[in-house]
């Protein structure tokens, strides 16, 4: 039987339909405060292991991990794999160096959610697309978090770029260690999420 597999897009296809201002920005706000807690706790890492290594996809692009962020093991009770893509505006060349380094003053922007659990940071592709690639605790926390979320890259994104894929019931770990627990495989841009073949060594 399939991975339950869904794509979270409201409007067009693949685009994301923001979480109003009022609503998306208290709980960015506290999403950050949430990362201090965690901080406190010592519960926030930033294990290297797989730093380096590259993801190809499906859709016949590839993204190189540059970060890794978890909290505690980084494994959820009720797993969610989330894939969120986008391409921000006027990054270009070298541009794409400094928003890496820039991008770890993002990480309140997600961290703090309820239900986060493990985020692999991957560089632009050959179309400049980012991909962050998430294992959630719960489905439907994944589902209100991207909402949330692109409100703030809406700020800074091509407009339409913004696109998100949620499969349930999966490990990122075992999702890029077996990429068909996602689910049958295909090819072409509606295959932008799904990785095609296990972690590449660096």
């Amino acid at each position: 039987m399939s991975t339950p597999s869904h794509d979270y897009t409201g409007g067009a296809r693949d685009v994301v339909t923001p979480s109003p201002a009022r609503e998306a920005a208290p709980r960015v706000l506290a999403s950050a405060v949430g990362m201090l807690e965690l901080t406190r706790r010592k519960r926030l890492h930033h294990p290297r292991g797989r730093v380096g290594r590259v993801i190809h996809f499906a859709d016949g692009t590839s993204g190189r991990i540059y970060r890794e962020t978890i909290v505690d093991e980084g494994v959820a009770a009720d797993p969610a794999v989330l894939v969120v893509g986008f391409v921000l505006r006027g990054i270009h060349g070298r541009a794409h160096r400094a928003f890496r380094v820039e991008s770890w003053l993002n990480t309140p922007l997600f961290v703090g959610f309820p239900g986060f659990t493990a985020k692999l940071w991957t560089a632009h592709d050959e179309h400049e697309v980012y991909r962050g690639f998430y294992e959630w605790d719960g489905a439907d926390r994944a589902a209100s978090y991207v909402h949330a979320l692109s409100w703030v890259l809406g700020l800074v994104c091509v407009p339409g770029s913004i696109r998100a894929h949620i499969t349930v019931g999966v490990h990122s770990a075992d999702a890029l260690a077996h990429p068909e627990r996602l689910g049958p495989s295909g090819t072409g841009t509606e295959q932008w999420w799904r990785p095609l073949a296990p972690l590449s060594p660096r």
